[in-house]
Formats: structure tokens, C-alpha cells, sequence
């Protein structure tokens, strides 16, 4: 097989096959198809009328972490995303956790989406439609990672043009005006940060363009544009479609909704537009699972090489150039979940895993440089990552921290039975 180079443990190396406008498709994947068709409706029901101003919020966060993941991917362009900047730059423990929040918090969002495929695609059915659409996926990406690339970039232009569509229909047949967009929250600040902390778990999708390190071309280039015309781009969507789908059902409505894009275009006056809205949906939950498990599967690729997880799963194909044995393992693990998964509840605790992860990788940023800006945008986001963290559903921290503390648990343990590590 091809080899880039050997890893330090000797390991075959991944492919570098993507190329800028590949890993933006990657990233904009990711975060559109989990952003509008499952973070809108519970961050409108914690936020209210302050929907935008919760965007807002996660967006800065976003962008600080964006801008810290960069500089850190550019640095070590390898497989496994914080994970790997944590134990360069912090130490060995920190790496870990950062990989663990990142494969349990990302297993969740799998399941999330996946269930959302089934929602829309055949309600009732969600969880065997789900299955089903996991293991397609899986198989997909066990091709190689330029067959996903290319799936991909053909879902996110198809996607954006029926969201394009959705926007001017709302906003032709807008009944709410103004008031729906810039009234007071209920439950205030919270309301507003606990909003913005759902809807990170939309934003977090840049995160899978450093997790490709190893898979892309001049990494130092690539993931340095890649990362911030990602996240400007799906900004934009995110404001516009939050707009227009407010201007038609109002928060009430939308807070309430199952479907908000599918409800908004029959509220706005055009019902022939809904089955169109739905196949979107189902082909952008699809195309963020599809990333998504690309993501996740590269950082238990790379925590297989430290011995964190089990050797096997550091196998690459020597055919397609891809870590199949992680993939095969995570599908698997996805499947069984989406037959158990609450989508809302599951966007919480994946949020709280992931801010978690966005901590470690600001802190490791923190360590690169004593210039004061930054610094300031490492410690505005690591910060603001613990801030929006703190004001998840009650569950979702809960759970997220029993999670996190089992894995730090097994990693001390192992550590005390003198376990090797990297």
C-alpha cells in the first residue's frame, strides 16, 4: 500500500487525498445536517424570542475553538484531532480524555442522526430505518475516504439549495415579522446559554476536518482555510434559515416542532415544498452521519495506535487506505444505539462531551504561543466552553460527567497496573 510516512510507533499512515474544497465539503456536512434539522427546535425552547442571540453566542465560541483547532491542526496534521494536541501539549492524560469525549460525545451524535434519517424518512420505523442507514454508511466510508468526500460535496450542494428554497418561502409567506426574532427570552441568561450550548453540538462539525488530518494535502494549507470558510459558511445558513423558520412559527411553534423546516414552508403557504423539505432532511442527517463516523472512527484509529483502545482497531486496508476495522466497530456500536437513543436528550450529552473536548484542544492552543490575541481567542473559548457546558440540561451534565468519569477512572487504573501506553 501507499504510505505517507511511518507513525512513531511504526504504523502505516493514511492516504493525504483532500484537498481544500474536500474537507470544507466534509465540515459543512457535518454541521448543516445536524445544525438545522435537529439543534433548531430544543435551543428555540430553551432560548425563546433570544434564538439569534443564542446563535450568536455559539458562533464566537465556535470560532474560537475553529481558530485554536487550526493553528493546532496545522501543527500536527495527524488522525485524532485534540486528541493528539492534548497529549502533545498537555500530557498523555489529557490527550485521552479529549479522545474519549470525542468518541463517546460523536458516537451519541451518530446515533442522533441516524435516528433523524428515520424520523423523516419513514415515521414510526425510526429505529429500523436507522440501523439500516448506519450500516450503508459504514459501508461507504470503508471504500476510502475520497468516495465519502464525494458523496459528500453532492449533499451539502443539494441541501443548501432546498434550504435556499425554504428561506425565501418563509420569508415570501412570514406572518410573525419582527417581533418573533428580537423578543425577550423567558428564562433570560440561561435560557439563552443553555440554547447556545445545544446549539454547539450544529457547530462542532469543523471539528471532523482536523480529525482527517492525516488524509489531507499540505494540512498546514488546507485545514487552515478549510476550518474558517466552513464555519462562516454554515453561520450564514444556520442565521438565515433560523430567520425566516422563526418569522413563520414564531419560538412557540418552533420550540414545538418535530419537523420545524417541514411545518414552516405549509405555515408559510407552500405545502408542495414539504416532501421536498423532508427528502433534504433525510439526505443531510445522512451526509453528518457520514462525516461523523469518518471522525470518529480516525480518533479511535489514533488512540488504537497509543494503545488506549484495543491494537486491532488500528488496522488500515491495504487496499482502500482507511482504518476499516474502526470504522466496522463504530457502525456497529452506532446501530445498537439508535435503537435506544432520545434524539434531544442524546444532542445534550453530545454537546457537554464535545465542549469538553474544545476545552482541551483551547488549552493545548494556550501552550503555543505567548502573543496576546491568541491567547485571548484560546481563553475566550476555553471559557466559554466550560460556561455553556455548566448550563446543559440537568442530564445532560450528569450523564456527561459520569461518562468522562468512568473513562478517567479506567485510564488511573491502568496507569497504577502499569499498563503500557504511547
Amino acid at each position: 500500500m501507499t504510505r505517507d510516512s511511518a507513525s512513531p510507533a511504526g504504523a502505516p499512515r493514511l492516504r493525504r487525498r483532500l484537498g481544500v474544497v474536500d474537507s470544507v465539503a466534509i465540515g459543512l456536512g457535518s454541521m448543516i445536517g445536524a445544525g438545522i434539522f435537529a439543534a433548531l427546535a430544543p435551543a428555540a425552547a430553551a432560548a425563546g424570542g433570544a434564538l439569534l442571540a443564542a446563535l450568536a453566542v455559539a458562533a464566537v465560541i465556535a470560532y474560537c475553538n475553529a481558530t485554536s483547532t487550526a493553528r493546532l491542526a496545522a501543527i500536527y496534521p495527524q488522525s485524532g484531532g485534540a486528541y493528539v494536541y492534548g497529549r502533545e501539549r498537555l500530557g498523555p492524560f489529557y490527550g485521552y480524555l479529549a479522545g474519549w469525549a470525542f468518541v463517546v460525545g460523536k458516537t451519541a451524535s451518530c446515533a442522533a442522526m441516524a435516528l433523524t434519517v428515520g424520523a423523516y424518512a419513514w415515521p414510526g420505523r425510526e429505529q429500523l430505518v436507522a440501523v439500516v442507514t448506519v450500516l450503508v454508511i459504514t459501508a461507504v466510508n470503508c471504500l476510502g475516504v475520497q468516495k465519502s468526500a464525494l458523496l459528500t460535496r453532492g449533499i451539502v450542494v443539494a441541501v443548501l439549495l432546498v434550504l435556499a428554497t425554504v428561506v425565501v418561502a418563509c420569508l415570501v409567506g412570514a406572518d410573525e415579522g419582527v417581533g418573533a426574532l428580537v423578543s425577550a427570552p423567558e428564562r433570560g441568561v440561561v435560557g439563552v446559554l443553555q440554547a447556545a450550548g445545544l446549539l454547539f453540538f450544529a457547530f462542532a462539525g469543523y471539528a471532523r476536518i482536523a480529525t482527517l488530518g492525516e488524509e489531507v494535502r499540505d494540512p498546514r494549507r488546507t485545514i487552515a482555510r478549510a476550518v474558517p470558510i466552513a464555519l462562516a459558511v454554515t453561520l450564514v445558513v444556520y442565521a438565515l434559515v433560523a430567520v425566516a423558520v422563526l418569522s413563520v412559527l414564531g419560538p412557540t411553534g418552533l420550540a414545538a416542532a418535530t419537523d420545524p423546516l417541514a411545518q414552516a414552508v405549509r405555515a408559510a403557504g407552500y405545502p408542495g415544498l414539504e416532501p421536498v423539505v423532508r427528502i433534504a432532511a433525510v439526505v443531510a442527517a445522512a451526509g453528518a452521519l457520514l462525516t461523523l463516523v469518518l471522525g470518529v472512527s480516525r480518533t479511535a484509529l489514533a488512540m488504537a495506535r497509543d494503545r488506549h483502545l484495543p491494537s486491532l482497531l488500528g488496522a488500515v486496508h491495504p487496499r482502500f487506505g482507511v482504518p476499516y476495522r474502526a470504522e466496522i466497530v463504530v457502525g456497529t456500536v452506532v446501530a445498537l444505539l439508535a435503537a435506544t437513543a432520545d434524539l434531544r436528550e442524546v444532542i445534550g450529552f453530545s454537546s457537554f462531551a464535545v465542549l469538553v473536548y474544545y476545552l482541551i484542544a483551547n488549552l493545548s492552543a494556550w501552550t503555543l504561543s505567548s502573543r496576546p490575541w491568541p491567547r485571548t481567542v484560546a481563553l475566550v473559548g476555553g471559557l466559554g466552553c466550560l460556561l455553556l457546558a455548566a448550563f446543559l440540561p440537568a442530564a445532560a451534565v450528569i450523564g456527561g460527567c459520569v461518562v468522562l468519569g468512568a473513562g478517567a477512572l479506567v485510564y488511573r487504573t491502568r496507569a497504577a497496573l502499569g499498563a503500557p501506553g504511547p
